[in-house]
């Protein structure tokens, strides 16, 4: 950092140096998993991954951003970064240069590296979670990080992802979650199997979003909204103010029938219309607020 706050005077200039391929390799899932480290590309992630950053330094914890490139005209335009970055490894760079670093076609000014930011499961059912999104055997990465997105917003403790689903590290995953993969506890590479039995033992109920599920989602949330209004129990099939771990499933074959016997209950959308169903996306989100609206006090 310069006098002025703002990063070196002279910008990194040359697309082909060794550092620009450097950072650049991070778009690989190989030399990710190598260096525990990802792209954070854009406003919006960068900002989120440095506040994240600044908190864990506060509290005494190691930071998770490594590095941070920024053109002028980004920081010109988002000052607040010279402040947030203080203390990182800093440096202006040219928009050829971000080009050459960022896995988009057209970058967005700013590009951190940072370190992987999951935990163990553990971590996250030691905290008592109310409520878990799964995604079981999810592929697409922009679906993961919608996923990932709708999760935070509904104010979901944790997004668990199986071993077979998509690398949330994926820079398409990152951009997708904007910036909500640096909010909320991420787990990777977990057995379904297990954390269906772990959820059980400590009274976590496990649903499965299921198109021919037995179960409305609809009537679940009626029910619980009128033991809310009585103060009575109103008697249901699943409570879903009960602390609740979903299961959402792949993005074409949807559960499997292994995943599906895993769960308490299968619970269904209705589709009023005449879609034959709702995307990943739009499901999982449905699913959260339902079991979000209902857990409120």
């Amino acid at each position: 950092m310069n006098e002025t706050g703002r990063p070196q005077d002279f910008p990194l200039s040359n697309p082909r140096a060794d550092r620009v391929r450097d950072v650049a390799k991070l778009a690989g899932r190989p030399v990710r998993l190598k260096r525990r480290q990802f792209l954070a590309e854009g406003p919006q992630a960068v900002r989120e991954a440095l506040v994240l950053h600044r908190k864990r330094l506060e509290a005494g914890e190691p930071g998770v951003v490594r590095e941070v490139y920024a053109s002028e005209a980004c920081l010109d335009r988002y000052p607040e970064f010279e402040d947030l970055a203080a203390g990182t490894s800093a440096r202006l760079a040219t928009d050829d240069v971000l080009a050459a670093m960022a896995d988009t076609v057209t970058p967005q000014g700013i590009i951190a590296v940072c370190d992987f930011v999951d935990v163990p499961l553990d971590t996250v059912l030691d905290a008592r979670p109310r409520l878990i999104a799964v995604l079981c055997q999810v592929r697409d990465p922009g679906n993961a990080g919608t996923v990932l997105r709708a999760a935070d917003a509904a104010g979901a403790d944790a997004v668990v992802l199986t071993g077979s689903s998509v690398d949330i590290y994926n820079p398409k995953a990152v951009r997708s979650t904007a910036g909500s993969l640096f909010h909320l506890p991420v787990v990777l590479g977990a057995d379904v199997e297990e954390l269906a039995a772990q959820c059980k033992s400590r009274g976590i109920g496990v649903l499965a979003a299921d198109g021919y599920g037995k179960l409305n989602l609809d009537r679940l949330q009626d029910e619980s909204a009128a033991r809310r209004l009585s103060g009575a129990d109103t008697g249901s099939d699943y409570a879903l103010e009960a602390p609740t771990a979903w299961l959402f499933g792949n993005e074409a074959q949807g559960l499997s029938e292994a995943e599906l016997a895993l769960a308490d209950h299968r619970v269904a959308v209705p589709v009023y219309g005449f879609a034959e169903s709702l995307n990943l996306g739009t499901a999982a989100t449905v699913c959260l607020y339902a079991s979000a609206r209902s857990q409120q006090p």
